[in-house]
């Protein structure tokens, strides 16, 4: 028993591991399909989301999600006081408190960066961390004290094994509030309302990230047992399955539509199938897998070009990633949750494809919708709260000049905006650079380098 509780820590925190380096992940995916002049703000933004997240939801999160309370809401276990009986919906796992910690933290740092990428290049920096903070330490925590916490949906057999409600769904439907609120992009749409295509700066990073969540999932499904079973294989199988699903049914649905193989959507479309198969991946078989994944994948495609036909300007298409394909992959598990799965898990029924009706379907359905509900209210009133008082979007001037230099006082390339020669430019001379760049219609780079272009 001993030997067996130390094997489930390890794993558990293995897991935590390969779950953290998921913020490198969506830092590169991110920063890859964003322009070159917000860089360093975006790498910044997932930076200090993992930080303000940690102390966040070690204070109150992690009590209100997994400590003692009632339907609605854990009540006790604050600063991760009270101990192993305080956290009982953690019981079944046997790895101390300190890893079961560790392991969902990292989750909670996953729903907030999310909102990142759908407000990126001209979100204030203070306000980030505001929303990051309440994001992570209350909305989430919420939510997930219903499913995961022993909470209302729990006790009606409510099946999303690693998150893509909880986790996932949460994080698109903040995003999604979040963009409305703060509004397109300039010159993302034009007087008559149609949408300009504003290329991101680097696929290859794009793509770099893709390649790390893709391979961060390997921790985030499979490490979901918080137990080192023989499940954790078919768990990881599902979850690679239904990612080049994904890849593939994006790349030929864009391919169909736009007659290009377009970079972007089949990385989305990997993710997709990734954020898809969360929700399931310990109930469904491979076949099935295959299936929910190609069709995340094509439906993220047609979610990018819903929302940017109705002006939600979402520079890396996080709502329709997480938000709309993490509620297709919960109401995938109520059509495919296979009857031998369910019944090694002792929990839920099987799908309705396999004969079991509609119930386990209709479940499935009052959760999605319960927790968009919660977290597009909850979320208003953050959004909307910050917005009248400190402020959440950047001014008009800064954000043409790029989030970088009017944030954080630098460039993240910044030989792009300062040339190549490397000769140190005095606050003044950059100040009076940005005012020239302004009655001109050019960069301040240009001003002070104007023998090298504007790059």
């Amino acid at each position: 028993m001993e030997q067996q509780v130390l094997l489930d820590t390890m794993w558990t925190l293995i897991a935590a591991f390969l779950v953290f380096l998921m913020q490198a992940g969506f830092a590169m995916v991110e920063t890859g399909f964003t322009r070159q002049k917000n860089a360093a703000n975006i790498v910044m933004k997932n930076l200090m989301d993992f930080g303000v997240a940690s102390i966040a939801y070690w204070a109150f999160g992690f009590a209100l999600m997994f400590g003692a309370g009632n339907a609605l809401v854990g009540t006790s276990g604050w600063f991760l006081g009270g101990g192993e009986g305080t956290f009982d919906s953690l019981s079944w796992a046997t790895p101390p408190l300190t890893a079961k910690w560790l392991f969902q933290v990292v989750f909670a740092g996953t729903a907030a960066t999310i909102v990142s990428g759908a407000m990126a290049e001209r979100t204030k920096f203070s306000a980030y961390l505001l929303y990051s903070g309440l994001i992570s330490g209350i909305i989430y925590p919420i939510s997930g004290h219903w499913i995961w916490g022993g909470g209302w949906l729990a006790s009606r057999e409510f099946l999303d094994f690693a998150g893509s409600t909880v986790v996932h769904s949460v994080g698109g439907w903040a995003a999604l509030m979040g963009a409305f609120i703060l509004g397109p992009r300039l010159g993302k749409y034009s007087a008559e309302g149609k949408s300009r295509a504003i290329p991101g700066h680097s696929m290859p990073l794009a793509l770099l990230g893709v390649f790390i969540l893709w391979f961060g999932w390997f921790g985030f499904n499979p490490g979901s047992t918080m137990a080192a079973t023989l499940s954790i294989g078919h768990i990881a199988v599902t979850t690679n399955l239904a990612a080049a699903a994904g890849a593939l049914a994006a790349m030929a649905t864009v391919w169909l539509v736009g007659k290009k193989p377009d970079v972007g959507m089949t990385a989305n479309g990997a993710l997709a199938g990734l954020v898809g198969i969360t929700a399931g991946c310990a109930f469904v078989e491979n076949w099935a897998a295959l299936i929910i994944g190609a069709v995340a994948g094509a439906v993220v495609v047609g979610a990018v070009m819903f929302f940017d036909k109705v002006r939600i300007d979402d520079p890396v298409g996080a709502i329709s990633v997480h938000g709309v394909c993490g509620a297709l992959g919960t109401l995938a598990v109520g059509l495919f949750a296979s009857p031998r799965l369910i019944e090694a898990a002792g929990v839920g029924s099987e799908g309705l494809f396999y004969g079991g009706g509609v119930a386990q379907l209709g479940v499935q359905a009052l959760g999605v919708v319960a927790v968009a509900a919660w977290t597009l209210a909850a979320s208003a009133i953050v959004f909307g709260t910050i917005k009248a008082t400190v402020g959440l979007r950047v001014s008009p001037e800064e954000e043409l000049e790029g989030l970088d230099i009017g944030e954080h006082g630098m460039w993240g390339y910044p030989e792009a905006f300062l040339g190549t020669s490397g000769a140190p430019v005095s606050p003044q001379a950059l100040e009076a650079a940005r005012a020239a760049a302004g009655a001109q219609g050019g960069t301040p780079a240009a001003v002070l380098h104007p023998s090298e272009g504007t790059a």
